[in-house]
């Protein structure tokens, strides 16, 4: 078997090798001989005439046992063509180094042109990265813009169109499903429990529209009994699980943890203690206060003078200022990073087809999530100038970590009771998306604790950089953590909702299905094919009723998606609370993706990413593109949870509390063995700017 080395050459080439031995060796040989030849000639003893003293030809007659200049030419000659074939023969092979005819290393000076292969490389990694500047950099800014009193989840940072936010998703929900007759039942009141207190883990369609949650209460908030979606039956049916539901709620009460119900009520009975701080936090009365502070006159029951309130919007409109910069270097690289992974995503598709045109995709990746980057890199230095969390604005920042570590606290405690409730009364695969959240939101909780104890400690003796190191770390870990109980708390109410929605939605099922028995579908089928597709309805819906009407719980969630599909493929196209339920699943999905993204993010490779961003691009026009949504964000889900595993856990044998999930999460950048500097704010020229200490 030949070897690799060797395959490019001919089969003449051990001859050529032959050859130039051969002629180097006689080359050499002869050279010697030259320069032997004086002294060779310089022993024999040639007899001299005799001439006549004080001639010419004495003074030209070279002495006895002498040389001359004319013995040194041949030697020379020699020599100097010895260098003339030695310089050919390198400057020979340079070029055909150059040129690739033969195996060797290329020359410093001239690097080989990265391959197809090297291109790819380098766009996952920019996404990846690109990714988790974007990620880190809203929590920061979250925490910023709330010890400015604009609040965390302030206009600017969601709700908005830019980054994975999408306006419009979930419209058709804000203005409530519709009952069997094609009427509105009236808007449908956001949940308290979604009531956005998460840290925006990036999808916006997780955060930016869906933000009304479709399910029975809007019919409550219709003003009328007759406006429920069920009809007949149906109502004795959806009271099983809302039942169950409540009993778990009672049961977290009685542990002590109100802050967080998920029965039914007011938005304002059901707000977290964490999100009536950020509040009180955006009435200070100018920007710098510690959240939580109360204006004078500002108690319950006192409402503030009109001095006071005029104080309030200036303050705010100071610390929408202060931020603007921030938020637009975000928003910006957002933008870049959408781009980027649509780039790559056509390019995952085989699009386009040219070799040429593929390799400038690729290029095109890099250098959108090279200019993501470069936003946030200029915003850096200002931004932690603004805080300055190495002198007088430690204090406050440490207030608002504190603050949300406190609220964090007892929701913990209250999701706890919250899945055990939800475990009673759902099948399994409902809770599945948030199994494992409550633990490791209790992980990242001790590792924040750790690093706020160590932040106190800097701050006492005076330590700036360590101030700095600690407080981001453990700003980290309580981003994450409430992304985990907030994905609990809003899968509940998702599930309530979805509950509530069944009946609906088996009504307007029907409904489709009577149509399209009479010939009214969209699209012309043959016979058979509508049979078959009617059967394969009828059989879903029957299912779905089985499972309402037994004893063992079900997955309301699982029941839309499979009532929306199986309907959707009659194409009839007229029951508007289908859209609703798929929008709600869909949503759902994502959100569920997402959230696992955020605080995996230093495991999930790019793929997962890439679908998920893919997802929350899908318009919000109908149940297909919600299928379309619903089916990228659970294959996304797949993918992330398949590279964490494939990953491992990162220092299983150290003994700090927490650094495992710390680095898993992307909190620590994993570059030292005690995990390295915290992410802050920036790009990758700038995010790992402080190096963190594991506190002793």
């Amino acid at each position: 078997m030949t070897s690799s080395l060797f395959r490019g050459r001919s089969r003449r080439a051990k001859a050529h090798i032959r050859v130039r031995v051969t002629h180097a060796v006689l080359g050499a040989l002869v050279g010697a001989g030259w320069l032997m030849l004086p002294l060779m000639t310089a022993a024999t003893r040639r007899p001299v005439p005799a001439t006549s003293p004080g001639t010419l030809a004495d003074a030209a007659a070279p002495g006895q046992g002498g040389t001359s200049a004319a013995d040194y030419v041949l030697p020379l000659i020699a020599v100097a063509a010895a260098a003339v074939l030695a310089a050919y023969g390198y400057l020979r092979r340079v070029r055909r180094t150059r040129t690739r005819t033969t195996p060797g290393t290329t020359l410093p000076g001239r690097p080989a042109p990265p391959t197809v292969a090297d291109a790819e490389r380098q766009a996952r990694i920019a996404l990846v990265l690109a990714d988790d500047c974007v990620r880190t950099s809203r929590e920061e800014l979250d925490f910023v813009r709330e010890r400015f009193g604009v609040g965390k989840d302030g206009v600017g940072l969601r709700g908005e169109a830019g980054g994975w936010a999408r306006e419009g998703w979930g419209e058709k929900a804000e203005a409530g499903p519709p009952t069997v007759d094609e009427t509105r039942a009236g808007p449908i009141p956001a949940t308290g429990a979604t009531a956005d207190t998460g840290t925006g883990s990036g999808s916006g369609a997780a955060h930016g529209g869906f933000e009304a949650e479709a399910g029975a209460r809007a019919a409550a908030g219709a003003g009328a009994a007759g406006a429920r979606f069920e009809a007949g039956t149906d109502a004795d049916r959806r009271t099983r699980p809302e039942t169950k539901a409540e009993a778990g709620t009672q049961a977290a009460a009685r542990a002590g943890t109100t802050e967080t119900q998920f029965e039914t009520g007011t938005d304002a009975d059901r707000r977290t203690p964490q999100e009536t701080e950020a509040e009180a936090g955006a009435r200070a009365a100018r920007p710098g206060a510690a959240p939580g502070a109360e204006p004078a006159g500002g108690t319950l029951g006192h409402p503030p003078s009109e001095t006071e309130t005029q104080q309030w919007a200036t303050a705010g409109v100071e610390a929408e200022s202060a931020t603007a910069d921030f938020v637009h270097a975000l928003r910006g690289a957002e933008t870049e990073l959408v781009a980027a992974f649509a780039i790559w995503r056509r390019y995952e598709q085989g699009l386009p087809g040219e070799a040429g045109a593929r390799r400038q995709a690729l290029v095109g990746v890099v250098g959108r999530c090279a200019e993501a980057g470069r936003r946030l890199d200029a915003q850096a230095a200002a931004l932690d100038q603004v805080r300055g969390l190495e002198g007088p604005g430690a204090g406050v920042a440490l207030d608002v970590a504190e603050g949300r570590f406190r609220g964090l606290a007892a929701r913990t405690v209250a999701a706890h009771a919250t899945l055990a409730a939800l475990r009673e009364c759902y099948a399994p695969s409902a809770t599945d998306p948030v199994t494992g959240s409550v633990e490791q939101a209790k992980d990242r909780l001790l590792f924040a604790t750790a690093h706020l104890n160590a932040t106190r400690r800097s701050i006492d003796a005076a330590d700036g950089d360590g101030t700095a190191r600690n407080l981001r770390a453990a700003e980290g870990a309580v981003a994450q953590a409430e992304t985990l109980v907030t994905g609990v708390e809003r899968l509940a109410a998702r599930l309530r909702e979805a509950a509530a929605l069944v009946p609906a939605a088996l009504t307007g099922a029907e409904a489709e299905l009577t149509a399209a028995r009479h010939g009214r579908s969209r699209t012309s089928l043959a016979t058979g094919e509508l049979n078959a597709r009617l059967a394969h309805a009828d059989g879903v819906l029957a299912a779905v009723r089985e499972e309402l009407t037994g004893a063992l719980p079900y997955d309301p969630l699982d029941a839309l998606r499979r009532i929306t599909r199986a309907v959707d493929r009659l194409d009839v196209g007229r029951s508007g609370v289908l859209d609703t339920a798929a929008l709600l699943v869909a949503r759902t999905s994502l959100d569920s993706a997402d959230d696992f993204v955020t605080v995996h993010r230093g495991a999930v490779g790019p793929k997962a990413r890439a679908l998920l961003s893919e997802a929350a691009r899908a318009p919000d026009t109908g149940s297909r593109t919600a299928f379309e949504a619903d089916t990228a964000a659970r294959e996304a889900r797949g993918l992330a949870e398949r590279d964490v595993r494939a990953h491992g856990t990162p220092y299983p044998d150290t003994t700090t509390i927490g650094l495992p999930g710390a680095v898993l999460g992307g909190i620590l950048l994993a570059e030292d063995p005690d995990g390295g500097p915290p992410a802050t704010f920036g790009g990758p020229a700038t995010r790992g700017r402080r190096h963190v200490r594991a506190p002793g």
